[in-house]
């Protein structure tokens, strides 16, 4: 009896959706955001959601997708150079409308690589100290703007090729900092 007791309260405890098994706030940002873009675009370009057609939308997305975005698109195999291939783990859930959110806590079970993706967060260039970040962050905002410094041999070389081309790729950054 006590056996059988243990045994039910085992089933019962299996059946409750463990709280486990959600994400945490913030948890697999890159995975949330992504898919949320993805299925918009989904809606937007009237996709038919059936599988093939998710995957082929999923990998044109991938194909243009940069940095974090990249990344996510590589894990899930959609990337012509990745290893594995889980884009069914998130076409057939899609197709049948689930949330991204659900998407990626599944997704996490298979690679936890996924949800540990976090996107870089933003330099706010109006206000932000050009001299006091490092190199690294300077080059970084280039890569961002899709430019490089060729020829930059010194941190002050970055600087000025930010502040170069700051007007065009952040206008109201560049007015900012002429107000000050």
């Amino acid at each position: 009896m006590l056996c059988l007791g243990g045994l039910s309260v085992a089933l019962a405890l299996a059946l409750v959706p463990g709280s486990s098994d959600a994400l945490k706030e913030g948890e697999c940002e890159v995975c949330v955001s992504f898919l949320g873009k993805f299925y918009d675009s989904l809606n937007e370009n009237n996709v038919e959601f059936n599988n093939p057609d998710i995957e082929k939308a999923l990998f044109k997305a991938c194909k243009d997708a940069k940095g974090k975005d990249n990344r996510f698109c590589y894990y899930i195999g959609a990337t012509s150079d990745a290893a594995t291939k889980i884009i069914n783990e998130v076409s057939k859930p899609m197709s049948y409308h689930v949330p991204a959110e659900k998407i990626c806590e599944k997704l996490k079970k298979k690679d936890s690589q996924i949800c540990e993706l976090k996107y870089d967060k933003q330099l706010d260039l109006s206000t932000v100290d050009l001299k006091k970040l490092k190199v690294k962050d300077l080059k970084k905002i280039l890569e961002e703007w899709g430019e490089s410094c060729k020829g930059c041999a010194e941190k002050s070389d970055f600087i000025r090729k930010i502040t170069e081309l700051m007007p065009k790729y952040a206008p109201t950054a560049a007015r900012a900092r002429t107000d000050l």
